[in-house]
């Protein structure tokens, strides 16, 4: 569909994160974090693009994107970007507070899934016949994947066009687009390479083994948080749904598996971080430099 090919590249890589992933900013001041003092990137990249600017640059790109497709006599709406994407956990539903409120954040997903349908360039697509519809996705993503490539952390080469509507917003504002391309998609896919190691140390299954204890006392019994996820389509009720996470939240804190979890990832993930220091270095290089681009974008939109 149109618009899920007009943030292909946004979204390639970011399937390959576990779907209970928390999103939150990068922080320059959290020890080992792209940009801290102790972070293999230096003093001079302590800089990191924030929330905010994330979304200038998301936004810009898809006004970006219009502009090229009108121009070529196609209609297209710049999207309207959530202000914050849904909190994902990669190993255990930690917050209490979080919970009590979202329980694992269902309704969020089914809304999001509704406005997605609801997209008028996905109506407008889907309107077109079928000889359109072609050109329309030449005109957004260049007529072949060539051009651009990006060798995967995990493995395998992604490539893709660097013609098309997509391909000129990005070096609109990232200049280098195959080195934004390419370090953007890496930094992307860098949690797969640790997550399974946190997941198959030693202290993380003796600590879900006391979570699970204490699951059990609260009249849940499932072995792992996953075998949690698994039986999640069978919760009727929203009450129960959050009566079921507020029970994970507060067994995860009272075992210790969330302290375990946190110690872990930021162990094993400073080892990646590491190893790709020069990817992300260039992604939050590339990142910061197309944010006075993007505000320009911004400001001389209505």
């Amino acid at each position: 569909m149109l618009v899920l090919l007009a943030t292909a590249l946004a979204a390639a890589g970011c399937g390959a994160d576990r779907p209970d992933r928390p999103d939150r900013p990068d922080r320059a001041d959290r020890p080992g974090s792209p940009g801290s003092p102790g972070s293999p990137e230096g003093a001079g990249a302590r800089v990191v693009p924030s929330a905010a600017d994330r979304r200038y640059l998301k936004r810009a790109e898809q006004i970006l994107i219009a502009e090229c497709l009108r121009a070529q006599g196609f209609a297209y709406e710049a999207r309207t970007l959530p202000d914050e994407p849904p909190r994902r956990f990669p190993y255990v539903l930690d917050d209490v507070a979080w919970a009590r409120r979202h329980g694992y954040g269902l309704d969020e997903e089914r809304r999001i899934a509704a406005r997605k349908a609801a997209d008028p360039n996905e109506r407008y697509f889907r309107g077109l016949p079928p000889e359109r519809q072609k050109a329309a996705l030449a005109a957004l993503n260049g007529a072949r994947p060539e051009g651009l490539s990006a060798r995967m952390p995990g493995g395998g080469v992604v490539v893709a066009s660097d013609e098309g509507c997509t391909a000129r917003a990005q070096r609109r504002l990232y200049g280098d687009l195959q080195g934004w391309f390419a370090a953007r998609l890496t930094v992307a896919n860098l949690t797969p390479l640790y997550v399974p190691k946190v997941r198959e140390d030693p202290e993380f299954r003796r600590a879900v083994g006391g979570w699970a204890r204490c699951m059990a006392g609260r009249g849940h019994r499932y072995a792992t948080p996953d075998a949690l996820r698994e039986a999640l389509p069978g919760v009727r009720t929203r009450a129960a749904e959050i009566r079921l996470a507020v029970a994970e939240a507060g067994c995860a804190g009272e075992s210790g598996l969330a302290a375990t979890a946190k110690a872990l990832d930021a162990r094993y993930g400073a080892e990646v971080r590491r190893r790709y220091a020069g990817q992300i270095a260039t992604e939050l290089r590339l990142a910061r430099a197309a944010v006075p681009r993007a505000r320009e974008v911004l400001h001389r939109r209505p």
